[in-house]
């Protein structure tokens, strides 16, 4: 490329950041007269790039809407960041538009990615994991991502400055097992080789992570996507919740998802009828008890409820509370 044509499509890249931008400006970002900085535009605009100038003494250039697409300059960061969502939005069944548009807009940034960087994609792209309750997923660091894909995809350990739901700050070390999104954040999960035990992380609280000399192998077990709902359910909250609920898997799971509760079925007492119905085991962990007697009344399906005891009352008050505002005239 020669000198002249990159220095047109860096005025582009100037003007694509918005607002007016004036001569002197641009005259020395380019490292060019004024005179030149108009030549420029006057090829912008034989390129049909909408570039209006702006009279005054703050006048200058800027862009206009135009009944098409200027041609976008994109940093390896920004290129990565819209890959990637367009990726990772067709996987989780996030996309709204045409199938073919999303795989088309892709195909074109990929031709243009650098080799380091593409490559570094398909690391990620390897690693990366969804449920079931993909939602809209926030803006992860690409920069922390990758690594992070990369100690995935090589097995190496890799060290995280962590700091957890209660402010505490620590720096650990993880054997990390892969990505995964669900209900929109990032999460990554591996083992902790300090405490022997899988761990969760979200990827937000994460400020850094860097590789780490050595390898490590994955243990055969669930893949990651599980480990992360299965770590939901086990996690320490203050109340220990069991249920018994006459219904379907799909009937709870509509309500109870299984980031929330685990179930298994509930074998019948001696003596009781197997047809009598279907009954399952539900466990699950919760900071707070108020949200889950409206959960049972959604549910409209038999229960009973092994424990807390507190649990008990608030469904015995929400009855009440119903029962008070039926009656009433």
């Amino acid at each position: 490329m020669s000198r002249p044509t990159g220095r047109v499509l860096t005025l582009l890249e100037l003007l694509q950041s918005g607002g007016i931008r004036t001569v002197a400006e641009l005259a020395d970002r380019l490292g060019v007269e004024g005179r030149t900085v108009r030549r420029y535009v006057d090829q912008l605009i034989d390129l049909d790039v909408p570039v209006e100038s702006v009279r005054g003494r703050y006048g200058g250039y800027r862009l206009a809407p135009g009944y098409r697409l200027p041609p976008l300059m994109l940093s390896d960061d920004e290129a990565l960041a819209v890959l990637l969502g367009l990726v990772t939005g067709r996987r989780a069944g996030l996309t709204t538009t045409e199938h073919t548009a999303n795989e088309t807009a892709s195909a074109k940034i990929r031709r243009v990615l650098p080799k380091h960087i593409a490559r570094r994609l398909d690391t990620l792209l390897e690693t990366l994991a969804f449920t079931d309750q993909p939602g809209e997923l926030e803006h992860p660091d690409a920069g922390l991502l990758l690594t992070i894909a990369d100690a995935v995809r090589h097995r190496r350990p890799v060290s995280i400055r962590y700091t957890d739901r209660d402010g505490r700050r620590s720096e650990r070390t993880l054997h990390a097992y892969g990505i995964v999104a669900h209900a929109g954040r990032w999460y990554v999960t591996g083992k902790d080789p300090q405490i022997g035990e899988d761990r969760t992380f979200r990827l937000d609280r994460i400020a850094a992570a860097r590789a780490l000399p050595g390898s490590f192998e994955t243990p055969v077990g669930p893949d990651p996507a599980q480990r992360v709902l299965s770590g939901f359910v086990t996690a320490e909250y203050r109340h220990e919740v069991i249920l018994r609920i006459h219904g379907t898997v799909e009937q709870i799971r509509a309500h109870l998802p299984a980031s929330v509760a685990s179930l298994e079925e509930h074998e019948p007492a001696a003596g009781q009828d197997p047809a009598a119905g279907r009954w399952l085991r539900v466990e699950l962990r919760a900071q707070r008890l108020d949200w889950l007697p409206r959960i049972l009344a959604a549910l409209d399906r038999p229960f009973v409820i092994e424990r807390p005891d507190e649990l008990r009352d608030l469904v015995i008050a929400l009855a009440d509370r119903l029962t008070s505002c039926a009656r009433q005239a």
